[in-house]
């Protein structure tokens, strides 16, 4: 039996209630919201801020979305030289008075936890994975979402073992060494928004710490709040230096006087970087030239031995007598020279011709 299906024409009314259904499906589509992350505490997370604490500086809890790092380049921001003494960069950071909060947001620093190096990993868990000892991670996100650790605080100097949950959490903190309130009071104001977006995610300014000591700290300069570790004051004080040079930030008189009492007892504290030494300009030294052999002295030819020459013996002088001894101007002769003979010394007295 064959089927017969009922058709009825559609009214004006029946148009009106179309369009309606067909815009608040195109509406909740457009703006449906991401979904909450897996492993956020009860208590709603504002501003980056845990909403309970209503502090400026407080890390949100772990969640799985990674937000994109829109357009932050942390490459574009240029840190201290290597190995630059904390106190002659604290020296080149301006003093200035604390602008107004106005306008102060934690969106204006970006979505919280941004992929700025796009490693996969939103920056929370890349500090964790950073600072975390006996690390253990959540399966199928490649090493990338930390489950488990043990910190060693650097701000209280205990221990603390971290557990990923939504009751455990937030006993480890990422905390942010400039606060960003702190950091919109003192420039941050007039960086762009991916300026402030690298700002907020860059490794040299994130510490994994102790979740109270975080919310103690709140948003305050050295001149307010120090870690009670008295051991890491000075390194901490140089990575804010190290921050608010890079970022061309300042601070306020207060505050440099505090930084500088604490580095007053760590002369020699360097401040942190990822800048590389700067390569020493290898000076070539061209290869000596040969050095020519010393001749061997000519040999010294000795002169010959002497001939010994035996002159020859004059002939002998006879004088018939001594008319010819005058005539030859020879006269007188002594007895031994050449023609004397006693036949013309008469006298024999050795002289002839006298």
């Amino acid at each position: 039996m064959a089927s017969h299906r009922t058709t009825r024409s559609l009214g004006p009314v029946d148009y009106i209630l179309g369009s309606v259904l067909a815009s608040v499906l195109l509406v909740t589509t457009a703006c449906g919201a991401a979904p909450a992350p897996t492993d956020a505490p009860p208590s709603s997370v504002q501003g980056g801020n845990v909403a309970q604490a209503p502090l400026d500086d407080v890390s949100p809890m772990d969640g799985d979305v990674v937000p994109d790092a829109g357009g932050a380049d942390l490459a574009s921001n240029i840190q201290p030289p290597f190995a630059a003494k904390a106190l002659d960069i604290l020296a080149t950071i301006p003093v200035k008075g604390r602008a107004p909060k106005t306008g102060y947001s934690r969106t204006e620093f970006g979505p919280a936890w941004a992929d700025v190096d796009h490693n996969g990993c939103d920056t929370r868990n890349d500090i964790l994975d950073r600072d975390l000892t006996a690390k253990t991670f959540k399966a199928g996100t490649h090493d990338c979402i930390v489950l488990t650790g043990k910190l060693a605080d650097p701000y209280t100097g205990t221990t603390i073992p971290f557990e990923r949950g939504v009751d455990t959490s937030s006993k480890v903190q990422i905390d942010h060494v400039v606060a960003l309130s702190d950091a919109w009071q003192k420039g941050a104001q007039q960086l762009s928004v991916q300026q402030r977006t690298a700002l907020a995610n860059d490794p040299l300014n994130l510490l994994a710490a102790d979740g109270p000591a975080n919310q103690q700290k709140s948003d305050s300069d050295a001149s307010s709040w120090l870690p009670a570790n008295k051991s890491f004051r000075c390194d901490y004080v140089a990575r804010q230096i190290s921050v608010k040079a890079t970022y061309k930030l300042w601070v306020t008189a207060a505050e440099r006087d505090a930084m500088t009492k604490v580095l007053n007892g760590c002369t020699g504290t360097t401040v942190p970087t990822t800048q590389k030494p700067v390569a020493q300009d290898k000076v070539v030294v061209p290869p000596a030239a040969p050095i020519a052999p010393t001749p061997a002295p000519a040999p010294v030819k000795k002169p010959a031995p002497p001939v010994n020459v035996v002159p020859e013996a004059p002939a002998a002088v006879v004088y018939a007598n001594c008319a010819a001894v005058r005539a030859a101007g020879a006269a007188p002769l002594l007895t031994g020279q050449p023609g004397y003979s006693t036949k013309l010394d008469r006298d024999k007295d050795g002289i002839a011709c006298e």
